[in-house]
């Protein structure tokens, strides 16, 4: 079945506004009839896992889908990185060795920088207790694995448009 896929945005041929009022607009692109924006700036997004082959697999469905996605392996790596750069969003599992993803979201949003920085927990443990906790500390969303791809991926991608339009 083949689908068909457009693209517009503001701009002329020649590069200029066609529009005084929107200059900068996000293109739009439009499939199956619905109209949606194209990221034109990648969202950084921070992925947390001890698990690495679940830490890369995060990490490559979110740049397949437009991010700039990096792996932290261990809590430790997690915060080094927290301190120097700026996410978008952040991505915990819930059991890690040493720091938990608990404790480690603490850390995190006494980072002066990430206070208000979507943080979704993603884990195999999803019992009601840590569900529980994990709103109680302010996360965006629980997800839990095993996860859809699909899904996995539009609801990260629907917090950070959230974040970006906030």
């Amino acid at each position: 079945m083949r689908t068909r896929a457009s693209i517009s945005s503001d701009f002329g041929r020649n590069g200029s506004p066609t529009s005084p009022l929107r200059p900068f607009a996000a293109p739009l692109a439009m499939h199956d009839g619905k109209f949606f924006r194209v990221m034109t700036v990648k969202p950084k997004i921070l992925v947390v896992d001890d698990q690495m082959a679940v830490a890369l697999m995060i990490v490559f469905l979110l740049t397949r889908a437009g991010c700039e996605a990096e792996a932290a392996l261990s809590a430790e790596k997690a915060l080094r990185l927290a301190q120097t750069e700026t996410f978008d969003l952040i991505t915990l599992d819930v059991d890690m060795p040493g720091i938990n993803g608990f404790e480690l979201f603490q850390r995190l949003k006494q980072i002066p920088h990430l206070e208000e920085t979507p943080i979704v927990f993603v884990s195999g443990n999803a019992t009601i207790e840590n569900h529980q906790r994990a709103f109680e500390l302010g996360a965006a969303d629980f997800i839990e694995k095993p996860f859809g791809a699909s899904d996995f991926v539009s609801r990260v991608l629907s917090l950070v448009e959230q974040t970006a339009t906030a």
